[in-house]
């Protein structure tokens, strides 16, 4: 068995991928949660060592917390020892909390009112998948040397997790500038804060023994029972238009996985 991650086309039977793409996954490993590695947990990963680059003890804040990426910066910020905060919405607020971080509901609450009663002086990092004027309201949480790791800056918050769309084109090299145009603008702005963007595409491609690496030590805390990955639902692949949808609703805890032969 080997994983790759295709930029696109990953929606049918049979993937036709440069060999040097493919890496051996362990035997007898759930195929579903093997693949949730790939994207959100390589995600969180590199977000949390490479981009973040936490410490034991620090802190960290998590948008979306319940969602795929967020339930693996929960899991893999536990092993790193951090202290951790996600925001989500109420049903979703057992959970996280399960998973060793203090829910912040983003609906009831203001979160940087929150942080600064529940911490003091605010939060180490924090994953802003949300982008837009979300990422001043987490740069206000952070502390000074804090860094906002922002990530995939097409998503929008919905229904208490993100919905990314796949804008292309023009629409996607706009979503760049204004991202560029925020980062940028920070850096006049007083404070000891950063704003460091994170692309799993990008990384991929300048990358690419990082990319083998890490998703190799993952699918070694896999075997090791270290991380599981939380499986919201398996659909049949003929079903990845309700499985957007479902998305699109909101309140899905954890990842859908499309099964090709289901």
């Amino acid at each position: 068995t080997v994983a790759a991650m295709p930029i696109s086309g990953c929606y049918a039977q049979y993937v036709c991928l440069p060999q040097h793409n493919f890496i051996p996954v362990p035997a007898g490993l759930d195929p579903a949660e093997a693949v949730a590695l790939v994207l959100n947990y390589i995600t969180a990963y590199q977000m949390l060592y490479r981009s973040a680059k936490v410490k034991p003890g620090q802190r960290v804040l998590i948008h979306g917390a319940s969602g795929g990426v967020g339930t693996a910066l929960l899991q893999l910020g536990r092993l790193a020892g951090v202290e951790m905060y996600g925001t989500c919405s109420a049903q979703a607020a057992e959970v996280v909390q399960e998973f060793g971080a203090t829910p912040i509901d983003y609906r009831n609450s203001d979160f940087v009112q929150e942080i600064h009663r529940l911490t003091g002086d605010g939060v180490d990092a924090v994953f802003d998948g949300i982008g837009g004027d979300n990422l001043w309201r987490s740069r206000e949480a952070l502390r000074e040397g804090g860094r906002v790791v922002v990530y995939g800056f097409q998503a929008k918050l919905h229904g208490g997790r993100m919905a990314s769309s796949a804008p292309s084109g023009r629409h996607s090299i706009r979503e760049s500038a204004i991202l560029g145009w925020y980062i940028l603008r920070n850096w006049f702005l007083p404070g000891r804060k950063s704003m460091v963007p994170y692309s799993i595409q990008w990384l991929m491609r300048l990358r690419p023994a990082w990319f083998r690496r890490d998703l190799l030590t993952l699918f070694d805390l896999l075997q090791q029972k270290k991380i599981k990955p939380l499986i919201a639902q398996r659909l049949p692949l003929c079903q990845a238009r309700h499985a957007h949808e479902l998305l699109g609703r909101g309140g899905v805890i954890g990842k859908i996985v499309l099964i090709p032969n289901g």
